[in-house]
């Protein structure tokens, strides 16, 4: 419906714009009907209800019905009323409903408008016009013409969201409309948007805020949009319903391709393997299809909107068939998608979720006997292009293996790109014990819920952007940067815009932590094209040098700051080789190695600097992650042939796995300390208690330059079906150290899987912000590849720690252990902290995508190994 009236008004629509699940409307004692389709749009004519002076309008909301059956999406169940309710007086000539279908020539530049109008008698002529084109024209009757020329324009997209001001002017009143250019079609196995390929980068969204429900503020809708243009996303899909539509104007106004979904999910039917869905039952055909009616009618102007879905899982049968029927007769301007269509007979693309790499390189080359084994639907699956509606499931800390699904996003003919699910955690503000928190299911006393199944989002209830929305960035940015030591390519991933808008610099970090920078001069990269650029050379250094070439932009656009960086690439530059000096090591004096003391009873340190340590050892364990396991439904015990499964890869989960090895709960059991003059051995043994397999230890200390040198063997022994979380050494220093300096990668925390959205350079935090601070308490702040790091805290020594062998370890810093973290279900049951806990590790396990998606991959995965750990532990004054 256009606005609300300038006129005299001779008719009253009462609109709901959202009420779940259903909605009994009376006015005035006199019952208009019911609201049904919670996300939909519904309006009664109550011109003859209405009465002089007050009125009574009563809407009783059930939160159950009949409805409830459709509209079964992973979210939590708010019911109410949680969109707009509003009086709309229409004014006698005025306008009921329209669409002008905006299109574009991508061969000769011009525009289309083919304007339809419904409106009664009074209001004809109805004039529509466009004053920046000077395009005007005049409808004598609702007769819908041919498409109207209206000249040279630029397109809208989701680079150069273009949009025109086009003025309705009827008898009885006259309102503006924007209005954007472009013509989406599918050709082959390609979305074509003005005749361009997409590629789909993005992400789903439901609407969700912590303290209102469904109910999202228009300026947090912003941000939304601003944060994913930020972090390099094109495409979001609106799962999985139609969102509110100010959110569609923005996607409109900023730029976002949208696939907009229908408000239907029957996925608890999915249980019953799908006998009496209804999707597929002719009693409810009619509401299938009248559901699909006003999704497109309230929307259809949008240029944002790209595709039609006709909802999410819901199986598949005549009723789904039925709406793609409507749309695409209603609008045949944009193609449809539903990812359960299998069969490709009622759908425009192929669609999958959490598909392996594997599975979807298959589809690309031609399997499409993967969705059915009928020859005939097979290859017409084969024939179209193939997205990932959900795929790298964002819960907790993850996801990893983004990287290999841009390969195949890149690589793979016919594969348009994915969507990550999703956008943000669900969880609602509240207190715990006295503390804030989030909460989840089964938080509220509810006896059915999904646990932590609603966390899991790219960024917390508040909007804070995780870990992995800096990962997901690297791989979705539309400039793509690839260095050696010599030069720089820049590829342009963009839709339709050039580099023009971005300035390229030369970061270089050295060895001890000095950076310089230098503007490169790039030439302009057109969309779909690339160019070479040569990097200004550098003065041989004694050290590591961090070469990191920054494309950011020029100025202040709508969605982003000046300096905004769009993309980045890194290359290190090594010292030519040269024969180190022997290494002199120390006499030592007892047990005191440098500025460690050493317990002779156990080995291990008690002191650094004249600092109490009052934990240290060889650990395995890590605090599982949501994807290790957290969303496991059972247990499972080793060699157990039923294993429960999760709700992504088949068998036990990694947490499961780590559980029945027992490596949450190893024994250390000191073999014995020798004191060999310059230098100290300790071996030891860790092993569960009814164990057969375990770690041999060997930590030998040396004195060396005043530091202490130690060097870790760590060789497991037995056999056991279970890969370790990580393998390191962990110590606990007073919790006074506060602050960390360090070179490594940064700025955030990165594992083996995930490690694309930081950087090797100097960085500097306070150990409180090393940590992502997850909604539920699990693995976070892994930092690879360290060359030192200090640790400092107010009146107290500074601690250095320096690796010193061929590989570089990772190191955490947190106010809480493994253990802590892992009993935790919210951040307010952590206990007071007991200090601050050094991790060093050789390597962490991957994070994959298994809570809802597929594993850690081979490459990613930690089985055991031989490790050998070198480092000093140093003290600055």
């Amino acid at each position: 419906m256009p606005p609300g009236p300038t006129g005299a008004a001779s008719r009253a629509l009462l609109r709901f714009d959202g009420v779940e699940s259903i909605g009994l409307v009376h006015l005035n004692g006199v019952r208009l009907g019911a609201v049904r389709g919670s996300r939909l749009r519904t309006e009664f004519d109550v011109a003859e209800a209405l009465r002089p002076g007050p009125n009574v309008l009563h809407v009783r909301v059930h939160q159950w019905s009949a409805m409830t059956y459709v509209e079964d999406q992973d979210q939590w169940w708010l019911p109410g009323i949680f969109r707009s309710v509003s009086l709309v007086g229409r004014p006698r000539g005025g306008i009921d409903d329209f669409w002008l279908d905006a299109g574009f020539d991508h061969t000769t530049d011009r525009g289309t408008l083919t304007p339809e109008v419904v409106a009664g008698e009074d209001a004809w002529p109805i004039t529509v016009r466009i004053d920046e084109l000077g395009f005007e024209k005049t409808l004598h009757s609702p007769d819908c013409p041919e498409p109207l020329d209206v000249g040279v324009v630029t397109p809208w997209d989701c680079d150069t969201p273009r949009l025109y001001t086009a003025t309705l002017e009827a008898a009885g009143e006259t309102f503006d409309v924007r209005v954007g250019f472009r013509t989406v079609r599918v050709a082959g196995r390609e979305l074509l948007v003005n005749g361009r390929p997409v590629r789909m980068r993005g992400v789903n969204r439901h609407e969700f805020d912590p303290d209102r429900g469904r109910i999202v503020p228009a300026e947090r809708a912003r941000a939304d949009v601003c944060l994913m243009k930020q972090y390099g996303m094109n495409t979001v899909r609106t799962a999985h319903y139609p969102p509110h539509p100010e959110f569609l104007d923005l996607c409109d106004e900023l730029g976002l391709f949208v696939v907009l979904e229908n408000d239907i999910e029957t996925h608890g039917f999915e249980m019953t393997g799908w006998a009496g869905n209804p999707a597929d039952d002719p009693d409810w055909a009619d509401h299938f299809v009248d559901r699909m009616r006003p999704t497109v009618e309230r929307d259809k102007n949008h240029p944002s909107i790209i595709l039609w879905s006709l909802g999410n899982e819901s199986g598949t049968g005549a009723n789904l068939a039925a709406m793609a029927v409507w749309a695409r007769r209603r609008d045949p301007g944009r193609p449809v998608h539903y990812e359960g269509d299998h069969a490709g007979a009622y759908t425009d693309l192929t669609s999958r979720m959490y598909t392996p790499l594997e599975g979807l390189e298959d589809l690309s080359a031609g399997a499409g006997t993967a969705l059915t084994g009928i020859p005939g639907q097979a290859r017409r699956q084969d024939r179209r292009p193939i997205m990932l509606c959900e795929f790298a499931h964002a819960m907790g800390n993850g996801p990893g293996g983004v990287a290999g699904y841009e390969r195949v996003f890149e690589q793979a003919p016919g594969v348009i790109g994915g969507l990550v699910w999703e956008w943000r955690d669900h969880g609602l503000r509240m207190t715990m014990a006295g503390r804030p928190d989030f909460g989840y299911g089964g938080d509220f006393g509810e006896d059915f819920h999904d646990g932590t199944f609603v966390m899991d989002g790219l960024t917390d209830p508040d909007g804070r952007p995780s870990p992995a929305l800096a990962e997901v960035a690297a791989h979705f940015t539309p400039i793509r940067l690839e260095i050696d030591a010599e030069k720089i390519r820049v590829r342009n991933r963009r839709h339709s815009a050039d580099t023009s808008d971005l300035v390229f610099t030369m970061v270089v970090d050295g060895p001890a932590g000095e950076i310089s920078r230098e503007r490169l001069d790039v030439p302009t990269v057109a969309a779909g094209d690339e160019t070479e650029t040569a990097l200004p050379s550098l003065t041989p250094s004694p050290g590591e040098r961090f070469v990191r070439v920054v494309a950011s932009l020029t100025s202040t656009t709508a969605w982003a700051p000046e300096g905004h960086v769009v993309a980045s690439a890194q290359v290190v530059l090594r010292p030519a080789p040269s024969s180190k000096p022997a290494v002199r090591r120390s006499r030592l004096d007892g047990w005191r190695v440098g500025p460690v003391v050493l317990d002779p009873a156990t080995g291990h340190p008690r002191a650094w600097g004249e600092v109490p340590v009052a934990e240290a050892g060889v650990t395995l364990w890590r605090a599982p992650t949501s994807n290790d396991g957290l969303a496991d439904f059972g247990s499972y015990e080793l060699g157990d042939v039923e294993a429960t499964r999760g709700l992504g890869s088949p068998g036990p989960s990694s947490a499961a796995r780590w559980r029945a090895a027992g490596w949450d709960r190893m024994l250390d059991r000191l073999i014995g300390a020798r004191h060999h003059g310059d230098h100290i051995t300790v071996r030891r043994r860790l092993a569960p208690a009814q164990g057969t397999w375990g770690v041999e230890v060997a930590e030998e200390w040396a004195e060396v330059g005043g530091r202490a040198a130690l060097g870790l063997d760590i060789v497991p022994f037995g056999t056991v079906d279970a890969t370790w979380p990580r393998v390191g050494w962990h110590l606990l220093i007073p919790a006074a150290y506060s602050r960390a300096r360090l070179v490594g990668t940064g700025p955030g925390e990165s594992y083996a899987d995930s490690n694309s959205g930081v950087w090797l350079g100097t960085f500097a935090s306070a150990v409180d912000d090393l940590n992502f601070g997850y909604i539920v308490p699990q693995e976070s702040g892994h930092r690879p590849g360290m060359r030192w790091l200090t640790i400092s805290g107010d009146g107290l020594p500074t601690l250095r720690v320096q690796a010193s062998g061929p590989d570089h370890p990772g190191f955490t810093l947190s106010r809480h252990d493994a253990h802590e973290l892992d009993a935790a279900g919210h951040r307010s049951e952590l206990p007071d902290s007991r200090g601050v806990h050094l991790y060093l590790d050789s390597a962490q396990h991957g994070l994959g995508s298994r809570s809802c998606g597929p594993d850690v991959r081979p490459e990613a995965q930690l089985w055991p190994r031989a490790v050998r750990m070198d480092f000093t532990l140093g003290v600055r004054e």
